[in-house]
């Protein structure tokens, strides 16, 4: 059966689908001895595809590890120079990728697969997965400055951020511990959105990636996820829950009937 070649090789563990189009972006992927295109179809049983010259092995064991990435570490696979990466911290063999990435600065959990397929759906914004953070600020925030969060933020290049879910889990000297969840992730946009309002950032914990949670790992730890952990990440398709336990969810508002279903208002009868 033929299907997109971006699709195999993600299935055969080289990456998320966007990672395998840039390689065949490249020139770097023949089909039976000729250069792939994008849009190209092959069938992995019969086409001999070759990545880097390199004949396509069959699929690997999926392999799936929750991290803590500390501060300091890069969130790639290798690093172009001494710097350590999330790879480096588990000593497991096979292709591992990061899903989920996190600025230098930032920690909490990463996710490590060479799951290609759940790569791509969790990291593709029309899946609108959720992520949710703790967030250290270095003020207390008003009431104004968490509605605007809230609303959406125009950032430096004009950007507006999605609405976020954003409010005070507890306070912390002249600052505030928060908890945000967002269904985007643009590079460093809890710190600039927090520059925006006057509300400098000081630190950044990732707690959940959709179902998959930070649970009791502590810096530079991981874990196998369970299969139950497994199914979960694959079954949601963008549909997580509301946020953590201790979110208050608001009870969706009734639509406003229209004028032939409205009741005669009595004040107006003469």
């Amino acid at each position: 059966m033929e299907e997109r070649i971006q699709k195999i090789m993600a299935r055969a563990g080289l990456g998320s689908r966007r990672a395998c189009e840039e390689l065949i972006a490249a020139g770097r992927v023949r089909v039976n001895g000729k250069v792939a295109s994008l849009g190209a179809k092959a069938d992995a049983a019969q086409d001999k595809i070759e990545v880097d010259g390199r004949p396509l092995s069959g699929s690997e064991a999926l392999v799936y590890i929750a991290l803590y990435k500390p501060r300091g570490v890069l969130s790639a696979a290798s690093s172009p120079d001494s710097r350590q990466t999330v790879r480096d911290l588990v000593p497991e063999s096979g292709r591992l990728y990061p899903v989920g990435r996190l600025d230098f600065d930032s920690e909490g959990l990463i996710l490590l697969t060479n799951d290609g397929e759940l790569a791509n759906q969790l990291t593709h914004p029309r899946y609108g997965h959720e992520k949710e953070y703790r967030v250290l600020v270095a003020r207390q925030p008003d009431e104004e400055q968490l509605a605007t969060w809230q609303r959406g933020v125009v950032l430096e290049d004009d950007y507006r951020t999605q609405p976020a879910k954003v409010r005070v889990e507890s306070l912390e000297g002249k600052g505030a511990w928060l908890r945000v969840i967002m269904r985007e992730g643009r590079k460093r946009q809890i710190r600039e959105v927090g520059t925006r309002l006057g509300l400098p950032v000081v630190k950044i914990i990732r707690i959940r990636i959709g179902t998959l949670m930070l649970g009791n790992l502590k810096p530079r730890e991981w874990r196998h996820l369970s299969p139950q952990e497994v199914s979960g990440l694959r079954s949601q398709k963008g549909r997580t829950r509301a946020g953590s336990k201790n979110e208050k969810v608001k009870p969706r508002k009734s639509k406003e009937p229209n004028r032939s279903q409205r009741p005669p208002d009595k004040s107006k009868r003469r």
